[in-house]
């Protein structure tokens, strides 16, 4: 897998005292989309691995893997965000992120197309999430940010990978399995 580069933006000059911000978000595509999450949450990437399934489990978790010896659950975001699923190709990649829950840190892996770049993006370039017209959940959304006369999708990963909500749609797709028996 190639390396990442990380792009800086040029801007106009500043004004005097007043410094923009700028921060490092990893693009990455999904279903046709460019989505971004802040650099500083992303542990690793790597090359697609079949996740082991886990029974019981809604299907947007396709599974968990093991990463130097810890149990990493397996995330679908295409399926977490209402799509299709994830078709896995020769360019599909695992991101490692890093998320808070109960304050200790977990790591989950999230299912991709494919990696772009690092981009360093000033925070004049990003504009509020829309409270409309998304294709995914609003509060999912940290932000827009304005790249060569297109937007990408900036989100909120915890609120995407909310290990309290997924762990209540795993507890709903068990009551509705034992339901169905």
């Amino acid at each position: 897998m190639a390396s990442l580069n990380i792009l800086r933006r040029s801007e106009a000059a500043p004004e005097p005292g007043a410094q923009a911000e700028v921060r490092q978000f990893l693009t990455f595509q999904l279903a046709g989309e460019t989505f971004a999450i802040g650099i500083l949450r992303i542990r690793e990437i790597l090359e697609y691995i079949k996740p082991t399934s886990v029974p019981l489990m809604p299907p947007f978790i396709r599974g968990v893997m093991n990463l130097r010896g810890a149990v990493v659950p397996v995330i679908d975001l295409s399926l977490r965000f209402g799509r299709d699923e994830t078709t896995i190709n020769r360019r599909t990649c695992i991101v490692i992120i890093e998320v808070e829950h109960d304050e200790q840190w977990q790591l989950i892996g999230v299912l991709v197309d494919t990696v772009h770049e690092v981009l360093a993006i000033p925070d004049s370039e990003i504009e509020p999430p829309p409270q409309f017209g998304s294709k995914i959940r609003v509060d999912f959304i940290s932000g827009m940010a304005r790249i060569d006369n297109r937007f990408v999708v900036m989100l909120d990963v915890d609120k995407v990978l909310s290990v309290g909500e997924m762990s209540l749609l795993s507890e709903l797709s068990r009551q509705e399995e034992a339901q169905e028996e």
